[in-house]
């Protein structure tokens, strides 16, 4: 299929559910994707960007004070739809869980975002085409799950862990990612056995890792660059995302309206 008949991707589903702690003490009476960057939260900044680039419907997975997202969302003039699932086994299970629990109520294309990321918006218009995944040349700061692409840059091989190669040709996960249809089905079908096996401490990627293998799925890279986006997992982190996003880059306008 070629892009011009592919429909672009107007659904998003932003995985919210961990308690943050190596953000502590900031997460421990707020949510993770709370954290400001500059006085603008996280949260508050990917709204942004998945609106400028037209997404219609945003379902969260919420756990660790999700009432406190939720609040603070509803309270929020987005423009768009907003649905709520709640991985109330947060504390006991990884991101894996998460993204299982969304299994029916996503039944499109979708662009999956989890909560810590900051970056800027344009970065994602050749995201939002099925199949995709954002990827960066490797810092010193990034660790992480890591990706090998062919020549043409699909991916080969998705990395996870301490299973991570140092050749030059594997390029930094960003944790964005965009799924067919057809994609999202073998996805949630390897979800079910992973979660009904009591695999639910894992992490998602270790499904894409076994799908790709088994060509099961393609998935095409996209190139961020790697200094227009950052991961917040740590204090550290979050000085050095303050940084490189010193205010929005939408001009003087708001973030959301």
């Amino acid at each position: 299929m070629t892009h011009s008949q592919t429909k672009p991707v107007t659904t998003a589903l932003l995985l919210a559910a961990g308690t943050g702690s190596r953000l502590y003490p900031l997460t421990q009476d707020a949510p993770k994707c709370l954290t400001e960057i500059n006085r603008i939260s996280i949260v508050e900044r990917l709204i942004h960007a998945l609106r400028r680039n037209g997404i219609q419907r945003l379902i969260v997975v919420v756990g660790h004070l999700g009432q406190c997202i939720r609040d603070y969302l509803d309270s929020m003039p987005m423009g768009l739809t907003v649905e709520y699932i709640v991985n109330d086994k947060f504390r006991t299970t990884n991101n894996i869980y998460s993204l299982w629990l969304a299994r029916n109520i996503i039944q499109e294309p979708f662009l999956l975002v989890e909560c810590d990321l900051v970056f800027e918006p344009d970065l994602l218009e050749d995201m939002l085409l099925p199949d995709r995944i954002a990827v960066s040349q490797r810092l010193p700061w990034m660790n992480g799950s890591t990706v090998t692409l062919d020549l043409f840059n699909h991916v080969t091989a998705l990395h996870v862990g301490n299973d991570l190669p140092v050749d030059y040709q594997s390029f930094k996960t960003v944790n964005i990612y965009s799924f067919s249809l057809s994609s999202w089905e073998h996805i949630t079908k390897r979800l079910d056995q992973h979660v009904n096996g009591s695999r639910v401490a894992a992490y998602y990627e270790m499904v894409l890792a076994e799908l790709i293998l088994e060509r099961s799925i393609s998935l095409q890279a996209v190139f961020f660059d790697e200094q227009r986006w950052y991961e917040v997992d740590t204090l550290e982190d979050l000085r050095e995302a303050e940084r490189l996003f010193v205010a929005p880059h939408d001009d003087s306008t708001p973030i959301c309206v």
